[in-house]
């Protein structure tokens, strides 16, 4: 088959399984997965040659580590240093020993337990980062401790690569002494760092000169490509070699440039690198031998998934991103498909064993966007109500006058104000997470959903005077409004509104004070260019009051036509002549004034 027609095929398998996919809520893995079984040689036999594909597909996993390392500064690196030594550390020692423990129960010589037992208590970075990306979870507590036990497990490649020999017979040639190996991989990670500090910035200084976009592309190309390749001729993990040049570039002026770049090859790489996973899955094993290898599958996750849980209550104090933790790097590693494939080499372990291994890995992964799609639907909503040990928490020691529901970015602004008053009030959020955040910070906040009557009433707003909807959801946002509209209808009520069509649904409700939450910011910021192109302070900022004067109006005139697209289209290009009339007539009034 030519080049051309397997881009075809796999392209093709693609479009068809990933969308099928993320409908079903599995996510885009799973369908990579899945195309990649029926396309490969266990499948339709569409594609036979696995392993060179898998080879091309692993650059995808380079440049996600680059684009990660790109957005994670030295300083914050340095602050997961707890997370990537400490919990990472411990992850690998003690999974690696259960599982090289249970190894050894089931006869295995004392090389294959060891090198089984540490190979699978690696987890695949490319899966769980690109899950955790896929649903912003990246930045989360239970996110940052998952990309910091991977990087670990990124690190921990040097001494079980070094290991092998040792642990062999001599069926594959020695590549010399440990300490060797290991002055020669310090020694690559220093070269890697000065290259990073004094040579690269200048190299992309001089290209960015060429104001030629296709060269600066080619260059980061260039720079990630090398650099993983000469890391990985010391043995060393590519993906840790593309990190560390990313993370050197965190803080220069090139970074959105890079990652911009960047973004197509790595999104199109990974996809084929899961599509590669899923063609080395040898069906015809799981067919003979269904019963022992879906029983390995569940043995791994659920006792990588075990340690992991008990590691996350111990760093994040709470059960639900704990159990989080669990699911996301429950898996196996795409690098125990390299290091089976070497002890196989080494005469560490039977090749019957290795096949069976890497089976037991690609399926592995395939659970996790399984289990992570049921954990969101229906195990992570009963945490909720137990965030705070009831339905709701709601207390006050007084009656304050003011109820703000939605303490985010908008709640938190009308609270600093009124704090500086010396104004009570009492806020709402139905985010754990954001409760304990706001906790560390000495905000009270407490913790419920505020379109319940029962916690409107536990909240004491019978005794309140005004109610500051700042709700960050839409629907929970008018459900809320609904409810005080109905129950308290003494309370003002502002509202936030996040656009102009939920400005719509709040006005049809008759709430007056409705403030969107980026319009006076845009008009700031319109006001300031305009002064930027000549205008006076008070040319600028009669024209943004103009502006401001008009859009209310229309926002209100408009509000009962909002379901009438037609009508909103007339109404807004009448408006628009309107706008420029007025603007004419400030002009003509003044001529001696010119923008």
């Amino acid at each position: 088959m030519s080049f051309l027609q397997q881009a075809l095929v796999f392209l093709a398998a693609a479009v068809l399984a990933v969308p099928l996919s993320r409908r079903l809520g599995l996510g885009s893995v799973l369908g990579y997965l899945a195309a990649g079984a029926v396309i490969g040689p266990w499948g339709l036999k569409l594609i036979s040659d696995v392993e060179h594909i898998f080879h091309v597909a692993e650059l995808g996993v380079v440049l996600l580590l680059f684009v990660i390392g790109l957005e994670l500064q030295p300083s914050r690196l340095w602050a997961l240093r707890r997370s990537v030594f400490g919990l990472g550390g411990a992850q690998v020692l003690f999974t690696g020993a259960l599982l090289a423990s249970v190894g050894l129960l089931c006869s295995l010589t004392w090389g294959a337990a060891i090198v089984t037992g540490f190979g699978l208590s690696l987890s695949s970075t490319a899966f769980a980062l690109q899950l955790l990306a896929e649903r912003n979870r990246l930045t989360t507590p239970y996110g940052q401790l998952a990309f910091g036990i991977l990087l670990f497990q990124d690190l921990a490649v040097v001494p079980l690569l070094a290991l092998l020999p040792l642990l062999g017979d001599g069926g594959a040639p020695s590549p010399g002494p440990v300490w060797l190996l290991l002055l020669k991989d310090v020694g690559v990670l220093l070269a890697v760092v000065l290259s990073g500090r004094y040579l690269v910035r200048p190299v992309f200084r001089a290209v960015a000169a060429t104001h030629s976009q296709e060269l600066f592309t080619a260059t980061a190309l260039l720079l990630v490509v090398g650099t993983a390749s000469v890391v990985n001729a010391v043995g060393l993990s590519m993906a840790l070699g593309a990190f560390l040049a990313g993370v050197l570039l965190a803080d220069s002026e090139y970074r959105h440039e890079l990652e911009a770049d960047l973004a197509p090859f790595k999104g199109l790489l990974m996809g084929l690198f899961f599509i590669s996973v899923g063609m080395s899955v040898n069906l015809s094993l799981i067919l003979q031998k269904p019963l022992l290898v879906f029983g390995l599958v569940l043995g791994l996750v659920a006792l990588k998934g075990a340690v992991l849980y008990g590691l996350g209550r111990m760093a994040l104090g709470r059960r639900e991103p704990a159990l989080d933790l669990a699911v996301v790097i429950s898996q196996g590693g795409e690098f125990a498909f390299v290091l089976f494939s070497l002890a196989t080499a080494q005469h560490v372990m039977e090749r019957s064993l290795s096949e069976l291994l890497v089976v037991v890995v690609g399926l592995s992964m395939a659970t996790t966007p399984v289990l992570y799609a049921a954990h969101e639907r229906w195990v992570r909503p009963r945490f909720k109500p137990k965030a705070s040990g009831r339905e709701f928490d709601v207390a006050p020691t007084e009656d304050n006058p003011v109820i703000i529901a939605g303490f985010g970015r908008v709640g938190q602004v009308v609270g600093r104000l009124l704090r500086a008053k010396r104004i009570g009030f009492t806020a709402i959020d139905a985010s754990p997470e954001q409760i304990d955040f706001m906790k560390r910070f000495g905000s009270q906040v407490f913790y419920g959903d505020a379109s319940r009557l029962d916690l409107l009433r536990a909240a004491r707003a019978d005794k309140a005077k005004v109610f500051v909807l700042a709700i960050d959801d839409i629907e929970a946002s008018l459900r809320t409004a609904r409810a005080v509209q109905q129950h308290f209808p003494h309370l003002t009520l502002f509202a936030r509104a996040r656009n102009r069509v939920h400005a719509y649904e709040l006005l049809d409700m008759g709430i007056e004070r409705v403030m969107r939450e980026t319009f006076l910011d845009s008009l700031e910021m319109g006001a300031g260019v305009l002064q930027e192109l000549g205008l006076t302070y008070s040319e600028s900022r009669r024209a943004q009051e103009r502006m401001m004067e008009h859009d209310e109006r229309l926002l209100r005139e408009t509000a009962r036509f909002h379901r009438d697209e037609q009508k909103l289209v007339e109404l807004a290009d009448k408006a628009r002549k309107e706008l420029e009339s007025l603007f004419e007539k400030d002009e003509a009034e003044h001529p001696d004034r010119t923008a």
